[in-house]
């Protein structure tokens, strides 16, 4: 196993907890790089040789290490993998009673560059990283074994990937492929159609962000902009809702989320459009729309850091919009899932998009990710998703 030296001083974030080693923490002069196979396992050294952990390296990538192991006897192996997919079982198992749920949060998990989401026996595999890529037929013959799965799902076509130099592709590696996927969720049912899923299906992480508008949405009229399958207007629209409005920019999307709001028996109090998010929000204000209610879920606006200031620019109009069309004591939940946006940084566009003839914002309800995408103390990487369920005074 080769050995990685870091530059001196470069390994304190690393004994804080942090998983990640950067190109540039690397001492390339002492232990070079460049001609390692991506993927392959390494030990992590200090300046002056101590052992400070096992990981595997990615040449390529700016993120050039990730920790799999801080015991110097136990390497990660096929064996470690799969002990570490029981404890993430073990978790969800505790908290959710149906089989419904993200099962691995990569770093959160401490299993980096694997993501696996739930959907009863059929299960949706993301692997993004060179080094777990390794571990692939380790990964789908533990998640048979552990979870009676019927189908596996490779979803590989993730852009990081090719961060990696890995290829890009979709498989079903395992079972019979489905066309649909189904969720229950806060008893509700959905179908997810493969083949216009995003990522690896459904957003289960704004799962307890549903939960936390159900109180608030009783003969109201809702709307629910970036709506994907319908997620948070159909909740709304179950839990008595006056009337719910949807807009996604795909049109399979909607087709979908109107199939779901027929699924849950509430189409009467449920429509659904297809147009661009911030068109849609200016013209509804243009024709005298008002909501009591406006629930506003981008996609992520900043993907890398570089991305920041515009992404910023585009949470704020998307906000200033959004209050536009609150009746007077509307309710927002404004969320984002970008991780180089904190929550201040989203609050502080929230405050800034308070109509000017308005009291102030009043929080009800902060918003994070649920317990099935644990966050890492250690990295705040993998805190990704903040939100925040506030009214307009």
């Amino acid at each position: 196993m080769s050995a990685l030296r870091l530059k001196k001083r470069e390994e304190r974030r690393l004994q804080s907890g942090h998983d990640w080693v950067f190109s540039n923490e690397i001492d390339t002069q002492v232990t070079p790089i460049k001609n390692l196979e991506p993927g392959c396992a390494v030990t992590l050294e200090s300046a002056n040789g101590k052992f400070l952990a096992h990981a595997y390296v990615n040449p390529h990538s700016l993120i050039a290490a990730r920790v799999t192991s801080r015991r110097a006897g136990r390497p990660f192996t096929a064996t470690v993998l799969r002990q570490r997919l029981e404890q993430a079982l073990d978790l969800r198992s505790y908290r959710y009673p149906n089989n419904f749920y993200r099962l691995v949060h990569s770093e959160g998990d401490f299993l980096p560059g694997l993501i696996v989401d739930r959907y009863d026996d059929v299960l949706v595999v993301q692997i993004t990283t060179a080094g777990m890529e390794y571990f692939r037929d380790d990964i789908i013959d533990a998640l048979i074994q552990l979870c009676a799965a019927k189908s596996i799902f490779l979803r590989n076509d993730s852009a990081i990937r090719e961060l990696e130099s890995l290829p890009l592709y979709r498989e079903w590696v395992y079972g019979d492929a489905v066309d649909v996927l189904h969720v229950v969720e806060n008893g509700l049912k959905f179908q997810v159609p493969a083949e216009i899923s995003q990522k690896t299906g459904w957003f289960y992480d704004h799962r307890d962000s549903r939960a936390a508008l159900a109180p608030w949405v009783s003969g109201k009229r809702v709307l629910d902009v970036y709506t994907y399958m319908g997620g948070f207007g159909i909740c709304a629209a179950s839990m008595g809702a006056q009337k719910v409005l949807a807009v996604d920019s795909s049109q399979k999307a909607v087709e979908a989320a109107i199939a779901n709001a027929l699924l849950n028996d509430c189409t009467d109090r449920f429509s659904a459009q297809c147009d661009d998010a911030v068109e849609a929000m200016r013209t509804l204000y243009e024709e005298g729309e008002r909501f009591d209610v406006v629930v506003l879920d981008p996609p992520a606006f900043i993907k890398r850091r570089k991305d920041r200031d515009a992404g910023v620019r585009h949470y704020a109009l998307n906000n200033r919009l959004a209050m536009r069309l609150l009746a007077p004591g509307g309710i927002i939940v404004s969320a984002s899932c970008s991780q180089a946006l904190s929550r201040d940084d989203l609050l502080q566009q929230m405050r800034k998009s308070i109509p000017k003839d308005s009291l102030g914002l009043q929080i009800l309800a902060p918003l994070q990710q649920g317990a099935d995408h644990p966050v890492n103390v250690a990295m705040p990487e993998t805190l990704y998703l903040s939100g925040a369920l506030a009214r307009v005074v």
